[in-house]
């Protein structure tokens, strides 16, 4: 992953906001509870963390990341944004990772999952993960491309070639997947297709 955002990182958030839709949708509809907190797994730039972050106040904000030059980024951009107090960064594979070691604290109120799942083979173990480090009651939020389905197929076509020279392969099964995941984590699944497929919007809830 360093070797593919070690250049791309300078130019990630400017290149990425025209067609990583939705994420701001995810952000207005996270509401934390008051003094709650918040994880972000693929946080990447830290781009959301520091939106989230400003949104909710009184919350505390974390992120993870498998890439050392992605941190790096995020590190120096929650720092100008004045927000190193509120916002702490770890190093991390995502379908692995031990919060209480990296964060001092075993769960999180909010987990945001956005536009990771498509970067990530072993995607589907990054979704259990994040369900088993959610508190009681808490929420996994994830945004990502979708199902593709009532998008024209020349645009389908030109747009799948071009995501592949980033390394990006949407998840069609994405919906199922989560259902699946959501059935065996004893959660609830609200999913939703935006932009005639282009993106996916789902949250799954933990039982209190």
């Amino acid at each position: 992953m360093d070797a593919i955002y070690r250049h791309q990182r300078h130019i990630y958030d400017a290149s990425r906001k025209f067609y990583l839709l939705g994420r701001d949708r995810l952000i207005d509809e996270l509401a934390p509870p008051e003094r709650g907190s918040v994880l972000e797994i693929g946080c990447g730039t830290g781009r959301n963390l520091i939106r989230i972050a400003q949104a909710y106040p009184g919350r505390a904000c974390f992120g993870l990341d498998v890439s050392s030059a992605m941190l790096e980024t995020a590190r120096r951009s929650v720092a100008r944004a004045g927000l190193t107090d509120r916002i702490g960064l770890a190093q991390a594979d995502a379908t692995d990772f031990d919060p209480l070691a990296l964060f001092g604290r075993a769960g999180f109120d909010r987990i945001v999952i956005s536009y990771a799942l498509s970067m990530i083979p072993p995607w589907q173990g990054v979704v259990e993960e994040a369900l088993r480090r959610l508190a009681p009651g808490g929420e996994l939020h994830i945004v990502d491309f979708g199902d593709q389905h009532a998008l024209p197929g020349a645009f389908r076509t030109l747009l799948n070639r071009w995501l592949a020279l980033f390394h990006v392969t949407p998840r069609r099964d994405l919906a199922a997947v989560l259902a699946g995941c959501a059935t065996r984590a004893g959660a609830t699944l609200q999913a939703r297709s935006l932009h005639r497929g282009y993106a996916a919007l789902a949250v799954l809830r933990r039982a209190g």
